[in-house]
């Protein structure tokens, strides 16, 4: 099993999961143009993506599905709350996602699992290949025990960092806005992604990268080193997904 990026943070996250002929689309946050340029970096055409899984409606994670979509022809998935909160138009196959339950999209098995966030019915997912897990947790202001069970004995995990207290705090953005950023229902900051590793279980896991990192509010060398320190390892062994280029292809081990 394999995943790339095609960029990550508030400008847009779209992240790639592949096993044998298999190739799924997790959020499309870009316009479709510019989703098709990035796919094209890594050696993939649009027409290769077997369906599209939406995490939720922000802009940010929505805004090329439609589109994308109605070209391609390709599957969408999605809760319930989440169709409702949004209008992606005419789509060619929607389907509807239940938290828990699992779906088997060709050779790679769902599971979405619910996370807290200011959307309407926001998840993210757990996916397997019968043999290797792979977490993807972005957009979540805080840890559950049940996203705890969910990702623990996984061997690699796409981690939200979005963003480090102290940085957030003295930052440009508006009270208001930082008090979203920072809630209960915002996104994690690198204390709370770190926590999350000292609490699940971390024994198979050989891959993190850190994703969702704030360009105003985070660093990525404090992330490698607040998500390095919980595992006991270098910060160097610590990936990063980038805004502008995400990151290749890398393999779950």
């Amino acid at each position: 099993m394999q995943f790339a990026s095609l960029g990550s943070g508030s400008r847009g996250n779209a992240t790639l999961i592949k096993h044998n002929s298999t190739i799924l689309l997790v959020d499309c946050g870009f316009s479709l143009r510019e989703t098709e340029m990035r796919l094209a970096r890594v050696n993939i055409s649009a027409d290769m993506i077997d369906a599209i899984l939406v995490t939720h409606e922000h802009g940010d994670h929505i805004r090329g599905v439609g589109a994308f979509a109605r070209k391609h022809k390709t599957p969408v998935w999605m809760t319930h709350g989440t169709s409702r909160a949004t209008t992606l138009g005419v789509i060619p196959e929607g389907n509807e996602i239940i938290i828990g339950e699992r779906i088997e999209l060709g050779d790679i098995e769902v599971t979405p699992y619910s996370v807290p966030h200011d959307a309407s019915e926001p998840c993210q997912f757990l996916f397997s290949n019968g043999e290797q897990k792979l977490g993807l947790l972005t957009d979540t202001g805080m840890i559950t025990p049940y996203i705890i069970e969910m990702l623990s004995g996984v061997n690699a995990l796409l981690l939200e960092c979005n963003h480090d207290i102290e940085m957030l705090a003295d930052g440009e953005y508006p009270p208001h806005l930082k008090m979203r950023v920072g809630s209960d229902y915002g996104h994690l900051n690198n204390a709370q992604a770190a926590e999350l590793l000292q609490k699940m279980d971390s024994s198979k896991l050989a891959t993190i990268v850190a994703m969702h990192i704030s360009e105003k509010n985070n660093d990525p060398i404090l992330a490698r080193q607040a998500l390095a320190e919980a595992l006991d390892w270098d910060s160097d062994d610590i990936h990063i997904a980038h805004q502008a280029e995400g990151f290749d292809w890398m393999s779950v081990n």
